[in-house]
């Protein structure tokens, strides 16, 4: 994000009006014995002093890997630490492995640059939309409302090629699309379950802190490991 192709990109999405906020700088897993808290807070703080400068930066903070601590020391630890520095945790409430579709996308079309999309952009949106009526169903029987959804999607070719048609299906499906800054402002963000390994969709770790949920929430949550028999199959 230091770089001369990093600042460029991120100014463009500033200059778009979209929220810049903290992801870290090194995309380091919390949950790993070596990541300790001091060290996620500094890596934490040498993002926001780059980032820190740009218009619609927002004291928002998405964890790498959606992980947020294995112990009760570090999870606590980090979200007092949040607190002093006055952010929020940036969650998603529907979650998801668009990157691992892009990463089977770009081996094939690194041995075949005339592959067929179709069959890559039906099982993204497939994928997405079964995901996202999973966690919005979930939602839905935790809190008795419809929420302000965030999704888990990454900077990537597979979004780069299908998001578009993504926007429409939610569209065709009776969803609407609204800005980051307005979803935040859903009262369910404000929330800190007190699950352990701590993280996940931010609806997943409100089911699992019930412990109502067991017969249909798997850990992770989300990974390349559920999506690769039906790709497999698919001969993608």
């Amino acid at each position: 994000m230091d770089s001369p192709e990093g600042k460029s990109l991120i100014q463009k999405w500033d200059d778009a009006g979209h929220l810049i906020a903290n992801h870290t700088y090194s995309h380091l897993n919390y949950n790993l014995d070596t990541t300790t808290l001091e060290i996620f807070s500094s890596d934490v703080l040498k993002c926001e002093a780059i980032i820190n400068s740009y218009k619609n930066f927002a004291k928002l903070i998405r964890f790498p890997y959606l992980k947020e601590g294995d112990t009760v020391e570090k999870r606590d630890g980090l979200r007092k630490w949040m607190h002093e520095q006055n952010y929020r945790a940036a969650y998603v409430t529907i979650d998801a492995s668009d990157w691992y579709i892009d990463d089977r996308l770009k081996k094939r079309l690194s041995s075949d640059i005339h592959s067929d999309l179709k069959p890559y952009r039906n099982f993204y949106l497939d994928h997405l939309w079964s995901r996202s009526t999973f966690y919005d169903g979930l939602a839905r029987k935790l809190t008795g409302r419809s929420v302000h959804h965030t999704i888990l999607l990454h900077h990537a070719l597979v979004n780069g090629l299908f998001l578009s048609d993504l926007i429409s299906l939610y569209r065709s499906k009776g969803w609407h699309v609204v800005d980051a800054s307005e979803a935040f402002r859903d009262p369910i963000f404000s929330l800190e379950p007190k699950t352990l390994p701590a993280g996940e969709s931010l609806i997943w770790a409100m089911a699992k802190e019930t412990g109502n949920y067991e017969s249909i929430l798997r850990y992770p949550g989300e990974d390349s490991k559920y999506e690769e028999p039906e790709m497999d199959k698919r001969g993608l």
